[in-house]
């Protein structure tokens, strides 16, 4: 581990302009988030072009705010690292073309990064990784476990088929008129509900860890089409209650399989979904007893952020994995 480390993080995958200076993979020093959420309520959900246009003109002012916030200056900086994928191509070109402009002007060293191992290494910042380790990851674009033997080497044993749980939870939000995002407002009346509505679970075949949500977003519309054709009234949180019942079975079953199987040390739960109480108090309650150290990171780290890609980047610019000018955005970047 080099000492006195500081690296610049930089994520503009999708609505949050966000930079963040952290010190040796883990101490924050700075975390500035600039949220769209306002700009893009009233379409009900993210807006490409839109989500674009806001992080061209928020970028320099975050990137001043956080550099202010830490109380250091460019010189200061020992490399930075951007998000180059996945997400939003125009999104994901404003914070790689910002980050490859400074890294020019004051000649440090460009670290492109993964958006989700940057969820997955959110959880350092909580406490030091020990492999190996399972990552769940849920958001709203990824559904995902990953294995980790070691620093910044992933191995995706399971991964949804269809729909990515964040958004089923926002398809179902929309179904029940509840405002975007969705998925805070399931969650919420989840906890005022009975789970009292029979929907299915999708194992898929036996011993796969894939996942599949498609099936049961489209019982839920079912549910509620065939309810308006009786005539019959369907209370909105217990319809909430045993949607979110269905996902957080199978997610949490999955993954306590998994970790049983590959004898992981830590499981770590990662991503936007990662907020909903129901899913970190189910898995809570599934590892209480477990010898496996369960990894819930705080609720600020749990949507987009540029502290995790920072935290990323402090461990790839330890291994000497830089880029270079022809660092580009791909919206398609596997994991790996």
């Amino acid at each position: 581990m080099l000492t006195n480390q500081i690296i610049m993080g930089i994520e503009t995958s999708c609505d949050e302009t966000a930079v963040a200076i952290v010190k040796n993979g883990r101490e924050v020093l700075s975390n500035v988030i600039a949220s769209q959420i306002e700009s893009h309520k009233r379409f009900g959900g993210v807006v490409p072009e839109i989500a674009s246009r806001h992080h061209v003109e928020e970028i320099t002012i975050v990137i001043e705010e956080a550099l202010k916030r830490a109380d250091i200056t460019f010189a200061d900086i020992d490399a930075i690292a951007v998000t180059e994928g996945p997400g939003l191509v125009g999104a994901l070109l404003v914070g790689v073309n910002a980050a490859k402009a400074v890294s020019f002007a004051h000649n440090i060293p460009l670290v492109g990064v993964h958006h989700i191992a940057g969820h997955i290494y959110a959880n350092r910042i909580i406490t030091e990784f020990t492999f190996p380790l399972l990552s769940l990851v849920v958001s709203g674009g990824h559904t995902e476990l990953v294995l980790m033997e070691e620093h910044g080497v992933y191995k995706v044993i399971g991964e949804t088929r269809d729909d990515a749980v964040g958004e089923a939870y926002d398809k179902v939000a929309r179904s029940l008129k509840l405002p975007y995002p969705g998925g805070p407002h399931i969650d919420r009346l989840a906890h005022e509900g009975e789970a009292s509505i029979k929907l299915p679970r999708a194992w898929l075949e036996e011993g796969s860890y894939d996942f599949s949500f498609s099936g049961l977003k489209s019982a839920v519309l079912n549910t509620l089409h065939n309810a308006d054709q009786r005539g019959e009234d369907i209370e909105p949180k217990d319809l909430a209650a045993s949607f979110q019942e269905s996902v957080i079975e199978v997610l949490v079953s999955k993954t306590k399989r998994a970790a049983e199987e590959f004898q992981v040390r830590q499981v770590l739960l990662a991503g936007g979904v990662a907020a909903n109480r129901g899913l970190r108090k189910a898995l809570e309650e599934s590892f209480s007893e477990s010898e496996v150290e369960l990894i819930i990171p705080p609720l600020e780290l749990c949507t987009d952020n540029a502290v995790m890609i920072a935290a990323v980047g402090s461990v790839m610019f330890e291994k000497g994995k830089t880029s270079d000018s022809r660092l580009n955005a791909n919206p398609g970047l596997e994991l790996k």
